[in-house]
Formats: C-alpha cells, structure tokens, sequence
C-alpha cells in the first residue's frame, strides 16, 4: 500500500480495515506470507502510551529543494524553462499536466533528474495524502539504517518479513515489523523518518488503538521525491542494491504506477492503494533509466470520484507520457 473518527471499512494495500470498536487481537510475531494476504484488522490491543522519548539521529543529506536552476536563453521558449529540463523532456511534462484535466481527483507528482538537477513538481505536489503502502519503503530504509548502527540484529524471520513488504506489499509482514520495532512509546519509528525525507509525514490519529499505525498516515509527493532520492544517493550501498533490486522485481500485481514507463528504462516502484476516508488514493514512487537516474512520485486522490482502476490508469499513463523521451 494513508479526520474525523468514524467507524467506517476502507481497505489497506493488501486487506480490509476494521472500525475503531472491533474486537482486537494481540499482535504476534509470524512467519512471512510470500503473498499479500487479506485480513481482518490491522489493529494492535489497546496500549497506554507512556511519555514519549526521542531518538535523534544524524541530518541526513537529502534531496535538493525543489527549486530549480536558473533559466538559459536558449531555454526561454520551452514551456516549463526553469525546470532545467530540456525543451522535448519539458514537453513531455506539459503532455502529462494537461492529461490530467480528463481524469478524476487530484494527482501530485514530482519527477527529478539525479545527474543535472532538474526538477519539475507540479501544483498538487505538496497536498497531503494517505500514503497506503508506499511508507512500507520508508520501514525498509528505517530497519537497515538502524541495524548498520548496530542499535538492533535484523533476523532471519525479519528478513523474510522485509522482502515481503517490497515484494508483494504484504500487510501482515507490515504489521509484525511495525508492533516489533516500534519502541515501548510506539513512536520510534515516526521519530526516525524524518531524517529520510519525510518531513510533511502525520500519523492519523481516531482510526486505530495503537498509535501511531503505518497504515493511518498522510505524506506527500514532495515527501515520497525526497525519500526515494535517499534511498539512491545515501543509503549504504548494499542496502541500496537490495532495494533496487527488490523493486525492479515485484509481484505482477505491483506493476503500475512508475512501471508504466515500460521496460526498457528498468523502472522499480513502490506501490499503495487504498480506500480511506475520502476516497480511493492510489500512489507510486521509483525510478527509471540507467543508473536509476530519474525518479518518479505520484500520489492520486481520486476523492470519490472513481476508483482503484481509475487511479492505475492514471498513474500509469502520466508514467508513460512523462518518461517517453527519456534514454
């Protein structure tokens, strides 16, 4: 696989939420599922939190701002020419705006080139969104940065849990990494995610007992830009390989979104769906090219106005449109 409390089913990535008085049983630790399995409450037993502590941890070098170079001469008859992208690559951009105008919600996107610096978001990229299954990404980088401090020894059965997670977007694996590593305030890891990107992330609160939950969070897709970028230019590099790899390979059922580019740029994506509160939201976030040089994150609101296959097909045709001139 994101404000009021409301007893209402809305569907995760991979099952089925539960109003907030449904029964809850302890969570457990489990052997992973190879697959995304439905369930029936992504809920932890109702916990008092204690204070909550904090866990500082060195800035990390993210991505730019998004701003951009200063325009040239001869960029000042291109359509977007302080984006720093060339005149066929901003043209490209403009197509996938006004593509947009036809479909239903509101969708943000921000595209980035690692090897110049361009950057072009558009005017939904900082609208906050549920994150559905996309801050599954944000939990792998969080788990191997904390295990090559040596603050904690990632297991076998953790392992399993983590390819599962970006494999095939499983909840349940989800779930026992999230009760396991949260911290006795529950906090641990929304303490630690800012320091990969994600400064606009806010837990949800009203939608479950256990809290914060990474199934009830809102980003955006100025957020998803910079955690991506994280994990391609400072996260350590076998970790980096492993995610790379793991997103270039995903479950037929993850081949959306960033993957709609086609195969010949390599994409790799992270995926979440889900029906929240609002709506439908169907975002993706990865990259394309050699080198993974460019990266992609969208985030689509459909805001009641269609549903999850409406929100792939957009997601898939802006991919497309977006990188067709690239090499």
């Amino acid at each position: 696989m994101g404000l009021l409390a409301v007893a209402t089913l809305v569907l995760t990535a991979c099952g089925t939420r539960t109003p907030l008085d449904a029964p809850i049983a302890a969570p457990a630790s489990t052997t992973p599922a190879t697959t995304a399995t439905p369930r029936t409450s992504p809920m932890a037993p109702p916990t008092t939190d204690p204070a909550p502590t904090t866990h500082p941890l060195p800035a990390a070098r993210l991505a730019p701002p998004l701003s951009s170079p200063a325009p040239t001469p001869a960029a000042v008859s291109c359509p977007l020419p302080t984006t720093g992208f060339t005149c066929a690559e901003q043209d490209d951009i403009s197509s996938a705006e006004r593509s947009l105008a036809n479909r239903p919600g509101t969708t943000g996107i921000v595209l980035r080139d690692r090897q110049t610096g361009a950057v072009w978001a558009n005017s939904y990229a900082s609208t906050m969104v549920w994150t559905a299954s996309t801050i599954k990404l944000a939990m792998v980088v969080d788990l191997f940065t904390r295990a090559g401090r040596g603050q904690i020894t990632l297991t076998p059965v953790d392992r399993n849990e983590i390819q599962a997670m970006l494999h095939s977007s499983d909840d349940d694996a989800a779930d026992a990494l999230w009760y396991r590593y949260a911290g006795t305030d529950h906090l641990r890891w929304n303490h630690d995610f800012p320091a990969y990107g994600l400064s606009d992330l806010t837990p949800q609160r009203g939608f479950s007992r256990y809290y914060p939950y990474w199934g009830f969070q809102k980003t955006t897709s100025e957020d998803l830009d910079r955690l991506i970028h994280y994990v391609l230019t400072d996260l350590d590099a076998p970790d980096r390989r492993y995610i790379v790899d793991q997103l270039q390979h995903v479950a037929p059922d993850q081949q959306w979104g960033v993957w709609g580019s086609g195969p010949r740029l390599a994409p790799g994506n992270k995926d979440g769906w889900s029906r929240e509160q609002g709506g439908w939201v169907i975002n993706s976030v990865g990259f394309v090219g050699p080198g993974q040089r460019w990266t992609l994150a969208m985030m689509s609101s459909l805001d009641g106005q269609g549903g999850y296959d409406d929100g792939v097909a957009t997601l898939n045709s802006v991919a497309a449109t977006i990188t067709a001139g690239l090499s």
